[in-house]
């Protein structure tokens, strides 16, 4: 990182220092996979261990229009936007959604970012504003016997988009 004079004071000092017991093979693993990616093995490690979770939301939102079968990458955007900080929410939920996905999509993400900000008393992203909501009803199930249960227990958010589910950001079933 190349910083100017000035700026010395922004950067975080490290002080702190972490050993690992690694086999020479492992170790050399290491060395070779900090090389390909152009890293020292402590940058390497660091990266691998703690990647910015920015870099997390956008590579798992682009990885929504590859799936035929998305829950997983939802259930995962459902994890990253429970452990994300509220003082790093902005950042991390700023870029939206591609323009491709398929409109149920956008909505489902738009309401569990404006459910977490909820959560989190934070502003949603704008770009949530821009995501108009669904004209039919969506259910989360083709059980039509449950469609009066998911009307009455969705989260205000995603009611608001016409989605119907039986559990937020935040929660599991």
């Amino acid at each position: 990182m190349c910083v100017a004079p000035g700026d010395l004071a922004s950067v975080p000092t490290k002080s702190s220092q972490l050993q690992l017991r690694l086999t020479p093979r492992q170790k050399a693993a290491l060395k070779r996979h900090a090389a390909a990616a152009g890293l020292d093995v402590s940058a390497y490690v660091l990266q691998r261990a703690l990647p910015p979770v920015d870099d997390a939301w956008r590579a798992l939102v682009n990885a929504l229009p590859e799936r035929a079968e998305p829950s997983y990458v939802l259930a995962e955007l459902n994890d990253l936007l429970t452990r994300t900080a509220p003082i790093e929410f902005a950042g991390v939920t700023a870029s939206p959604p591609p323009a491709d996905l398929a409109p149920w999509l956008r909505n489902y993400l738009a309401a569990m970012v404006e459910q977490a900000a909820a959560q989190k008393g934070v502003t949603p992203p704008p770009w949530t504003t821009t995501v108009a909501p669904l004209r039919a009803p969506w259910f989360g199930t083709t059980l039509r016997a449950l469609y009066p249960y998911l009307l009455r227990v969705s989260p205000v958010p995603f009611k608001r988009r016409n989605l119907f589910i039986d559990s937020g950001v935040g929660t599991r079933v």
